[in-house]
């Protein structure tokens, strides 16, 4: 699983230090932080479908099937996870009243 760089368990667990002289997060620097979210989410899906070809076709290691397959599954879920988040909150805006 470490061989992707990015762990979904590791990035929601990891704590981080907010630093008070430095500046809020520009919206630039948070659509990169969800594009490269995007890209290592599509990767990891690349990478278990062509793990789990090549098992079917040429008789690869199982076991490399099963982690990529299963780190896919750990990276979708926590992406409906954050889709389910932002739909709830979208809905909590629209209760609101004006």
């Amino acid at each position: 699983m470490s061989s992707l760089g990015f762990n979904p368990y590791t990035a929601l667990m990891t704590p981080r230090a907010v630093d008070a002289a430095k500046p809020a997060a520009t919206p630039e620097a948070a659509g990169s932080k969800i594009a490269e979210g995007v890209a290592d989410f599509r990767t990891a899906l690349q990478q278990a479908e062509q793990t789990a070809i090549n098992t079917a076709v040429s008789g690869a290691d199982p076991h490399a099937m099963v982690e990529a397959l299963t780190n896919a599954e750990m990276m979708l879920e926590t992406v409906v996870t954050i889709r389910d988040k932002v739909v709830e909150a979208y809905q909590e805006l629209l209760r609101m009243p004006v």
